[in-house]
């Protein structure tokens, strides 16, 4: 057993025998203590990848990761995502992974997303799970990547939408809002998007707002107007391809919702 402890004081060294110590760390990424999963393991190979350590390990870790997506245990899905994410991320920056394997991570992160149950953030004896920020994440960086075009990028901002509105009992409670706002900014930063691509999704928030009644909020509606809320200040703040439309899109949703949002600038 390797002292993993030792390894990340040192800087995140690499020890002799990579391959048995990354089958220890996937083994560890799925552990039900947060300070073996996230502590050690989750540091170790995100730094490990960042800095090109497992570069010709990645399409093999991202396949085992997909895998792991149909865990039995909730720690086990949501952590795969983020290595995911941080494989995508160096194949953006050194062009290790091919289309069709960014692709097929991307089908796999959808058809797991859209139908994960649990989304608590936080479980007091697993620690963080995450399932919205951690899958958010995931894809931003796919909705970044150079391998997809612009018109899988900007589905996959309704994906991440359609995640958002899906009928739930969960109120985001650990800034869940902030990360999928971030993923999305990421997104609407590609050049190649057109303006109808940048707000297209938003038809997904009409089509929920559409059902809305007297009563209390729904927790979708919510953490709707969280995302959506999160998203007009740092699309206000960064220079997107398409702010104006951006942003006057996502006031007059936030104006139908709560009049005192102005619908347009002064």
């Amino acid at each position: 057993m390797t002292d993993w402890d030792a390894v990340i004081k040192g800087d995140f060294a690499v020890p002799e025998g990579l391959a048995a110590a990354v089958d220890e760390l996937v083994a560890m990424l799925a552990a039900a203590d947060p300070a073996i999963r996230d502590g050690q393991a989750y540091e170790v190979l995100i730094t490990w990848i960042r800095r090109g350590v497992l570069d010709d390990r990645l399409t093999a870790l991202g396949g085992t990761m997909v895998a792991r997506l149909s865990h039995a245990d909730v720690q086990a899905r949501t952590f795969a995502p983020l290595i995911l994410a941080a494989e995508v991320e160096r194949d953006a920056a050194a062009g290790l992974l091919d289309a069709a394997t960014v692709r097929r991570w991307r089908d796999a992160f959808t058809a797991w997303w859209l139908t994960e149950s649990d989304l608590r953030g936080w479980d007091d004896d697993l620690g963080w799970l995450h399932a919205i920020a951690h899958g958010a994440d995931l894809g931003g960086s796919l909705g970044a990547s150079p391998r997809l075009t612009a018109d899988e990028a900007a589905a996959l901002l309704t994906v991440i939408i359609e995640r958002v509105v899906a009928p739930t009992p969960y109120r985001y409670a650990h800034m869940e809002g902030d990360r999928v706002a971030r993923a999305m900014i990421r997104i609407l930063a590609r050049p190649e998007l057109t303006p109808a691509q940048a707000t297209g999704w938003l038809a997904t928030v009409d089509r929920l707002f559409a059902t809305g009644g007297p009563g209390p909020v729904p927790a979708q509606v919510a953490n709707v107007l969280d995302v959506l809320t999160a998203l007009y200040v740092m699309a206000d703040r960064q220079p997107l391809p398409h702010r104006p439309a951006i942003t006057d899109a996502i006031a007059g949703r936030l104006h139908f919702a709560f009049p005192a949002y102005p619908a347009t600038r002064d």
